[in-house]
């Protein structure tokens, strides 16, 4: 009788799944791939298999990883020292070598392959390749006080997202193919420049017209005044916690990337906890969702 009613309880589980299969049939996702998730064997082995069991049900997943951790791990064997300024890794030429090396070379193709073990069709991509990701340096400006100039901090190699190739994504998820992209853009002169991830996400979630753009973090989402999970949240919602500061520090950016998506044609967008194990389907294919989503 005991296996008769987990049998039965899969089964509902499969059901309750169908009507969101239904609605996100041959819809393209976008998720940002990063923090706990990339580290913990468990967690990246149920990602990969989260992501192909999408691409089978008929969703197109396109995956934006980041790398922090092991660019940071990387520097530190090297002798070279992580600097930040608003918690953006300030990039010099040899920083950004590395940045490109750890990244492209390494994060990408170990995520790429681990999708690919599991039953995917997934390839990697940089922004250099077909001219996916063009860039320019961003200028990061801060106020120090009141009534004086505003300070501009050159964080080197840092970029931002002028445009998005996305007839290549589309070509390649019209094959079958699941993308797999590596944060980095190009200039006009041809120099690299190294993007947050969660921009690079949500610019390319944009840019397909994406019927979501999920952002795995290390946290259940977005907190309100008291600590509790706020479940959806709009602008104007976001605005006010916002100006009241409570959505602050790294939720900040990850927050105005979603409004930014939202109001550019994403249907809505999602923070949701990665170290959850399945999180991607718990939040796209149930009912009450694990985390926080957005909507414009």
């Amino acid at each position: 009788m005991e296996g008769l009613r987990k049998s039965r309880d899969r089964a509902e589980i499969l059901l309750e799944a169908l009507p969101y299969i239904r609605r996100f049939y041959n819809k393209t996702v976008v998720v940002k791939y990063g923090g706990h998730a990339m580290v913990d064997q468990e967690l990246k082995a149920s990602f990969a298999r989260e992501v192909v069991i999408m691409k089978y049900v008929g969703i197109n997943p396109v995956i934006v990883h980041g790398g922090g951790p092991q660019i940071g791990s990387y520097l530190k064997k090297l002798g070279k020292e992580s600097k930040f300024v608003q918690g953006m890794r300030v990039t010099d030429q040899e920083t950004m070598d590395i940045v490109e090396m750890v990244l492209v070379g390494k994060v990408n193709k170990e995520i790429v392959g681990l999708i690919n073990h599991h039953g995917g069709k997934a390839v990697g991509l940089s922004g250099k390749d077909g001219d996916l990701i063009q860039a320019e340096k961003y200028h990061l400006s801060e106020e120090k006080a009141k009534d004086t100039p505003t300070e501009i901090i050159d964080l080197g190699l840092v970029g931002k997202v002028t445009a998005i190739n996305s007839g290549l994504i589309n070509s390649l998820v019209k094959d079958g193919f699941i993308p797999v992209i590596a944060p980095t853009g190009h200039g006009a002169a041809g120099e690299t420049y190294n993007i947050n991830a969660d921009l690079v996400a949500g610019e390319i979630a944009s840019a397909l017209a994406a019927e979501k753009l999920i952002l795995l973090t290390d946290v259940p989402g977005v907190l309100d005044p008291a600590g509790k999970l706020i479940q959806t949240m709009d602008s104007g919602r976001a605005a006010s916690l916002i100006g009241d500061g409570t959505i602050a520090g790294g939720m900040f950016p990850k927050v105005k990337c979603c409004l930014k998506a939202v109001k550019k044609g994403v249907q809505k967008a999602h923070i949701i906890d990665g170290r959850t194990k399945h999180a991607i389907l718990l939040e796209m294919l149930t009912d009450t969702g694990i985390g926080t989503e957005i909507v414009s």
